[in-house]
């Protein structure tokens, strides 16, 4: 397995985001986990790697989560996944936020994940688990193998995401919490921004809201 993780910036909003890249070694297939700025530091990576890019995946609908997900699904196919409810957020400009910039994205959407689907990459197995709050369509990707979880903007280094945007949860941010925390302690988790940590290390900060 090979893991990049690239830190890109919108062009719509001054913000940065945690794009992933992930591959099996032996086939080349690939998944691309929220492709949220800066398209030609993906390509870049995806050129080196050789890529055959079988997903394009989204943790929720937030524009700077999903900006160059149309653009990078032109350029090298592959199928963007989002949640059931993320396809019917996903071009609502005032969920995805792009009513803020007076800008609209458009971004079609191929299949829809449920909580507990399997996605496979060549060999790889990936766990998609509902984590609500942050937005009402959250999901995170859990490879037990390889003992890593993406978790979008729900838990993040030293915190998680905030509930006062649009379709955002505080109760439903406890419970998704709470379901990460049963991971096991050694899992380490990417985030849609910031750096990584283990479920333990927040665990043991006693994340509360």
């Amino acid at each position: 397995m090979i893991l990049k993780q690239i830190e890109v910036k919108s062009s719509l909003i001054d913000d940065y985001t945690n794009c992933y890249i992930m591959q099996d070694e032996e086939t080349k297939e690939t998944i691309c986990i929220d492709p949220g700025g800066e398209i030609n530091k993906i390509e870049d990576m995806l050129e080196i790697l050789n890529a055959k890019l079988k997903y394009i995946y989204l943790t929720h609908s937030h524009l700077d989560h999903i900006e160059k997900a149309q653009e990078l699904k032109e350029k090298y196919g592959g199928e963007i996944l989002i949640s059931r409810l993320g396809e019917e957020n996903i071009n609502n400009s005032e969920i995805n936020l792009s009513n803020m910039i007076g800008k609209d994205i458009y971004t079609k959407v191929d299949a829809r994940v449920d909580d507990k689907d399997i996605l496979h990459v060549g060999c790889i197995e990936l766990e998609v688990i509902s984590t609500l709050g942050h937005t009402n369509d959250g999901t995170s990707l859990y490879c037990k193998e390889e003992g890593i979880v993406f978790t979008g903007d729900t838990l993040m280094y030293m915190g998680y995401g905030r509930t006062d945007f649009p379709t955002g949860s505080t109760k439903e941010l406890k419970k998704s919490l709470k379901r990460l925390f049963t991971l096991p302690d050694e899992t380490f988790v990417y985030p849609g921004h910031g750096i990584a940590t283990t479920i333990m290390d927040e665990k043991s900060r006693s994340c509360k809201l």
